[in-house]
């Protein structure tokens, strides 16, 4: 079984693409807290995630620099050969779904961390049931901190 789910904050806006065939594809980088060293340093990972279709276009459209956010997909290995000649390996997430669980800055008319009141965001045009986004965030950050 290939499925991975990562919480974390995009380091930089999602760049969105499309294929010669006019598929979307986004990217960006989620920096995922490591557990901290005994000295207390905070440590991160940086894990690139590749979103096509739907969902990159929906990443480009929503997420920024700073947001947090949760990601849900496959690892994919990729080996090629560099300008020199040399074999290389990278890896990266092929994201099935990202998730809203958190802001750098207010999101959805709220501070992170503060129960959501309303079933559902009238303030904006996304259509799907906050609850279910606040669910998620509480369960990602209950497992990491």
């Amino acid at each position: 079984m290939n499925h991975i789910v990562l919480m974390g904050r995009l380091t930089r806006d999602p760049e969105l693409r499309h294929t010669q065939a006019g598929t979307a594809v986004a990217s960006f980088t989620l920096a995922v807290d490591k557990r901290t060293k005994s000295d207390g340093e905070r440590q991160a990972d940086f894990i690139d995630i590749t979103a096509w279709r739907g969902t990159g276009e929906f990443v480009s459209k929503y997420f920024g620099k700073g947001q947090m956010c949760a990601v849900s997909g496959r690892l994919e290995i990729r080996d090629w050969t560099d300008k020199d000649g040399n074999k290389r390996r990278s890896a990266e997430v092929v994201a099935e779904n990202v998730y809203f669980t958190g802001s750098k800055k207010e999101g959805f008319g709220q501070q992170e961390g503060t129960p959501i009141q309303d079933e559902y965001d009238t303030s904006s045009e996304l259509p799907f049931n906050r609850r279910n986004i606040w669910d998620i965030h509480t369960a990602f950050n209950g497992q990491i901190n």
